[in-house]
């Protein structure tokens, strides 16, 4: 066998991010090249290195995708660079889901593959709105069918006893019900179709219509038989179920809320539009470290700069001994533990989160001299009222912070903003947001950067941290 680069096809479930299997997460967590389809939930993408290559090549009924054939030497062409390449399939791989041919193909280059099985849309959609498709004494089969192209033997599943479940049908769901009909079911079996977590049911002579007047998006599953009548909806409810989010920011910050927000049961759309960019070849940074015992105090506003500051300490092999007798002042609870975590205690951590605070408990620990470490568009703030106080320092800007997307349209209930550079530059790339979207903003300051003509509610977390944010979205949900 050639040496040559490997192919995971991975079933991504059905519906959110974490139906995926352990096994898919892990195998997904290690890829070179994501080769992704248009119907998985786009967390997902997050969980892939940041320097991998990804993919979309659609695979969505009614929307543009490459042709199969153009996938197939995708992933033969990707695996001969010797990547190591993860095909995310909605639903598991061989449902309907092509997984065969692109084995087929794969085979013939002698590329090394594995298949990692997912749970399939045919149990899971219906399972996840409270439909089984069997039940003891009154259901003992089901039958998956393609609903695109319409089946041509009807007749055969009109006269079957177990339960029938259609994906890919919404568009031939009238053609699929009249010619189960006249191949002899009852136009009264119970009928259901799911899109997501909407459901619509009624009667198999009156589904189409239904699902027509509730205007049920593709993709969907059809369910026809006696267990669409059952209702085994969950009645255990997470605080924020169906509620969305969207959170903006930095790749650690977005990470935090969308493991706070998804364990509330919200769904939660993450990006990543700020990415910290460390300035190389820092001389002032360098020389800063390498006099580190001069200052009496450090200042970091930042779990970036925090993060930055210890790893260029072991760049420079600097030993940490050398901080013993130098205090350190933080903006947030988040920086304080980062530090926490590496033996040192903050001496100083403001009961606010803001430069003003941090500014006023520095000047009132009347430091010799002080090392700030940040970001380059730090707030004035501080060092204005380090001035107004004759307080000597270095401020030392350590890395930047680049905004990565523009011309995006959120629709989610919330859009969270954890920085006033995220939040000011959002609206100056042309991004913008649905009327319902409602702006939560870590403090004041990243409040005023919201542009006035701005008509969305905006909302301030009470304590400016992750947990603050999420108080704020709680609150404002129990009103309702």
């Amino acid at each position: 066998m050639r040496n040559c680069g490997k192919v995971y096809l991975v079933g991504a479930g059905c519906g959110e991010y974490d139906l995926i299997t352990l096994r898919g997460m892990n195998i997904l967590k290690k890829c070179e090249v994501l080769v992704y389809d248009s119907l998985i939930d786009i967390n997902l993408i997050d969980f892939a290195p940041e320097d991998s290559e990804k993919i979309c090549v659609g695979k969505r009924s009614g929307h543009h995708s490459e042709s199969q054939e153009n996938i197939n030497k995708l992933l033969v062409e990707k695996a001969l660079d010797s990547k190591i390449v993860v095909r995310l399939k909605g639903g598991d791989p061989f449902v309907f889901g092509r997984g065969g041919e692109e084995i087929t193909e794969l085979k013939k280059h002698d590329i090394p593959y594995s298949v990692i099985p997912a749970v399939s849309s045919c149990i899971a959609v219906p399972e996840l709105v409270g439909i089984p498709v069997t039940h003891r004494k009154l259901c003992r089969s089901f039958h998956v069918i393609t609903g695109h192209p319409i089946p041509g033997n009807l007749e055969y599943y009109a006269k079957s006893e177990g339960t029938l479940v259609f994906l890919m049908g919404l568009k031939n769901l009238r053609k699929i019900a009249e010619g189960l009909i006249d191949g002899g079911m009852s136009g009264d079996t119970p009928s259901a179709v799911i899109s997501g977590k909407r459901k619509v049911t009624d009667t198999l002579e009156n589904i189409a219509d239904m699902a027509e007047r509730e205007n049920i998006p593709a993709p969907a599953v059809i369910v026809i038989g006696k267990t669409a009548e059952f209702d085994f909806s969950p009645t255990l409810k997470n605080p924020l179920e169906n509620v969305s989010v969207t959170v903006t920011g930095t790749e650690r910050f977005t990470g935090k809320l969308f493991s706070e927000f998804s364990a509330l049961g919200a769904y939660v759309k993450r990006i990543n539009t700020l990415k910290i960019s460390e300035y190389e070849n820092n001389q002032y940074f360098d020389k800063a470290l390498q006099n580190i015992k001069k200052y009496s105090l450090i200042i970091l506003t930042s779990i970036n700069g925090a993060e930055i500051f210890f790893s260029r300490l072991r760049k420079l092999k600097i030993d940490i001994r050398q901080l013993g007798n130098i205090k350190f002042a933080v903006i947030g609870k988040n920086t304080s533990d980062f530090l926490a975590e590496r033996g040192i205690y903050a001496d100083i951590v403001p009961e606010i989160y803001t430069s003003s605070e941090l500014a006023k408990a520095v000047v009132k620990s009347n430091p010799d001299n002080v090392l700030i470490l940040r970001a380059e568009k730090g707030s004035e703030i501080l060092t204005d009222i380090l001035d107004e106080n004759n307080i000597i320092y270095d401020d030392i800007k350590i890395y930047d912070t680049e905004f990565q997307t523009d011309k995006l349209y959120i629709y989610t209930d919330y859009i969270i903003f954890g920085s006033s550079s995220g939040a000011k530059e959002f609206f100056e790339n042309q991004c913008s947001l649905s009327d319902k979207t409602k702006i939560v903003c870590i403090g004041k300051t990243t409040a005023k950067a919201v542009p006035e003509n701005i008509k969305n509610t905006v909302l301030t977390a009470e304590t400016y941290d992750i947990q603050g944010i999420v108080n704020t979205i709680l609150k404002e949900e129990n009103k309702k």
